[in-house]
């Protein structure tokens, strides 16, 4: 359907959102989520259907194509439903509440979400994508529609006790409290004996297809090395980023991962971006880097930088949350070749080569085409065609620079614009930690403008966050009225990233404004989400709509869950300002989830990694010197090439006055720069060269 001269045009055509805007000339009578669509529900008691999905979702573009484009099933839909579409990058507090919903009825989740709600929110019925036939032992779309609205009017008590039933199981997670014992160790032993039971121990990642990068598990792994040495640990973690470095899942021109691999073997992706992958994937094979020092990861961590900086950068500074999987219809069009593109681009000498590397051939590896994975090291390649290595490594360098280019001009998948807070953090947070130990200003002063982007253009009058930024653009409909710019409050998980990255920012910088405005959003985050009776954060502040619930998030899935975040930026901001509640309230935060962590570890990553925190000696490294000068630079330089997990880094510049209890009385030593280290609250003796500081750490 070309948007030039559309047939249809509803309500969406006044979102900003690219996702609701892909359906705004659907012939389905759309509604954003809002009052004016929940009033109409109840004034005509209809039941609701809610559609989730986001922008570079396959399926989502699947189920629009077949379904909401249809006009008999449009139809069908007008007349029985109030129809409901929502961005779950935007609403993560509807995305949760009727994923866990959708998940409970079905065991299984997963987008399009497709639920169906009484005119007071509560769901009965739901699903995911729906095919335009029955097949695969589906129901037809058209079909589940009857059925459901059947139901509704004609075993109404039936539907509205199951929705009931179900809305009050949702509420539950607001009602944990706290274990009453102590933690120990034994969980973070527990949760790592039970993640080895999932371990492919041949490809890397955990379970079998499709498999997910899980970064928060790989760092859980690479921390428990940290803290015991054990070497199957550090395995774990380390096949599977060399295997997903080498795999499809890989940009292996542009940079980059994909969402995940519909395989075992990391070849073929599901080749969406997201923002909040890359970021994460950016710390942990910067962790690796720097216990292995190989330079694989190296490679991956700047390549990875170079793509965010390139394609997923606005001008003004915040970073864009998603590419799509599809372009001109077609899934992983864009990224994907045959043998004659790659020879007439190389020449046929060249292209033996650097098809041998990345596993091309005329057979394919994907629907007839080939995604790119290295397929054979630089040395074997060597070995089979008699070239020398460097040889071999300049043509494929060359190779990947001439294919890049000419894909280039392709045509693109899109990409979704919208800035997300919570997104955003995570990113700042990989950027400057990468930044820092690679020395990158460049890199350091992306943190910084995305950071500034978001306290200028996402903050509220009052101080609170917003959630979302758009583009601004004008109205298609209403002349002269202005669309985008930010908008719905923030999240918990929206400020506990950016209080996080706020954090990682000052250490990487040691600029006080980014800790002052950490310790200000923090203040916020407790009065606006924290639960004083049972501890915990609520997804929701307290003056955000009412929704059929309000729910506690702990669990850590494809993003570290609100709660998880929270602890982590607790404990640090502990250490760093002194501030014993802060420690206290990620202690509860734990406590709440001390038995779930060690029994399903892949549920709980990120807090596992906080827990690790806790339960370790807690380092403190406070420097005191100009960090232009090469003393002083030599010192950080000790700190940060180092996996020191859960050391805290501070610095403060001579004759500078510092409120930071970790600088308080921390001078220069005989006119040196001079670094203090403390553990377990014992400090040792100042020291001034880096070999001395090295045997501290």
């Amino acid at each position: 359907m070309s948007n030039s001269s559309p047939t249809h045009t509803n309500r969406l055509i006044n979102e900003t959102s690219p996702y609701l805007l892909q359906h705004a000339h659907n012939p389905v009578d759309w509604y954003a989520w809002g009052e004016e669509a929940l009033a109409r529900a109840r004034d005509e008691d209809k039941p609701i259907f809610l559609s989730i999905g986001y922008s570079a979702c396959h399926w989502c573009h699947v189920m629009e194509r077949e379904s909401f484009e249809n006009a008999q099933t449009a139809a069908m839909m007008n007349e029985l439903f109030v129809n409901i579409k929502v961005d779950r990058e935007e609403r993560p507090d509807l995305d949760s509440i009727y994923m866990e919903a959708v998940t409970a009825m079905t065991q299984q989740g997963g987008w399009p979400m497709s639920v169906f709600l009484t005119p007071d929110g509560e769901p009965f019925y739901g699903g995911t994508y729906y095919p335009p036939e029955p097949r695969y032992g589906m129901p037809s779309f058209q079909q589940v529609l009857m059925s459901v609205a059947d139901a509704y009017e004609n075993r109404s008590a039936q539907v509205r006790e199951q929705a009931q039933r179900l809305t009050a199981q949702l509420a539950r997670t607001a009602l944990i409290d706290a274990a009453e014992q102590d933690l120990g160790a034994e969980v973070l032993d527990e949760a790592l004996a039970n993640l080895r039971q999932y371990f492919d121990e041949y490809e890397g990642g955990f379970g079998q297809q499709p498999k997910f990068p899980q970064p928060m598990t790989l760092d859980f792994a690479m921390s428990q090395y940290a803290r015991t040495g054990d070497p199957e640990a550090l395995y774990m973690a380390e096949l599977t980023l060399e295997k997903m470095a080498q795999g499809g899942i890989y940009d292996q021109l542009g940079g980059g991962f994909h969402r995940y691999s519909v395989d075992a073997i990391w070849l073929v992706p599901h080749f969406e971006k997201m923002l909040y992958d890359n970021s994460q994937l950016l710390r942990s094979y910067l962790h690796m880097w720097q216990i292995t020092q190989k330079p694989l990861f190296l490679h991956i961590v700047n390549e990875t930088i170079d793509y965010v900086l390139r394609e997923m950068t606005a001008p003004a500074g915040g970073f864009y949350s998603t590419q799509d999987a599809d372009s001109e219809g077609e899934e992983g069009k864009f990224f994907v070749w045959s043998p004659a593109e790659i020879e007439t681009l190389l020449g046929a000498e060249n292209a033996r080569l650097f098809n041998a590397h990345f596993g091309v051939s005329p057979r394919g590896n994907f629907e007839g085409h080939n995604i790119l994975n290295i397929n054979m090291t630089l040395a074997d390649v060597a070995r089979r065609f008699g070239k020398t290595e460097q040889a071999v490594a300049a043509v494929i360098a060359e190779g990947k620079h001439a294919l890049f280019a000419a894909r280039e001009l392709r045509i693109k998948p899109a990409r979704d614009e919208k800035v997300l807070t919570e997104w955003n953090g995570l990113m700042i947070h990989a950027l400057a930690d990468c930044g820092a130990v690679l020395g990158r200003a460049d890199v350091l002063d992306a943190a910084r403008k995305a950071a500034n982007f978001v306290l200028d253009k996402m903050s509220q009058p009052d101080g609170k966050l917003y959630r979302s930024w758009t583009p601004p653009q004008l109205s298609p409909q209403e002349k002269g009225r202005q669309l985008g710019g930010a908008r719905f409050n923030a999240y918990l998980e929206d400020y506990a990233a950016f209080i996080r990255s706020l954090i990682a920012l000052y250490e990487a910088t040691f600029e006080l404004r980014w800790l002052g405005e950490a310790s200000r959003l923090t203040q916020l985050m407790l009065s606006q989400f924290g639960d004083e009776e049972r501890g915990g954060f609520f997804q929701t502040g307290v003056d955000h709509e009412q929704l059929v619930v309000r729910r506690k998030d702990f669990i850590d899935n494809a993003i570290p869950s609100g709660n998880s975040l929270a602890a982590e930026a607790l404990l640090r901001l502990s250490v760093l300002t002194g501030n014993q509640e802060y420690r206290q309230r990620a202690t509860a935060i734990l406590l709440m989830m001390k038995e779930a962590m060690a029994q399903q570890p892949t549920g709980f990553g990120r807090l596992l990694g906080v827990l690790n925190a806790l339960l370790s000696p807690s380092q403190e490294v406070a420097i005191v010197g100009d960090p232009q000068e090469a003393a002083t630079q030599a010192l950080l330089d000790q700190v940060r090439q180092r996996y020191l997990p859960t050391t805290v880094l501070a610095l403060k510049r001579p004759n500078e006055e510092s409120m930071l209890p970790l600088l308080e009385g921390r001078t220069l030593v005989d006119g040196k720069a001079a670094a203090y280290v403390c553990e377990n609250y014992a400090c040792q003796l100042p020291v001034t060269t880096a070999e001395a500081l090295g045997r501290l750490l």
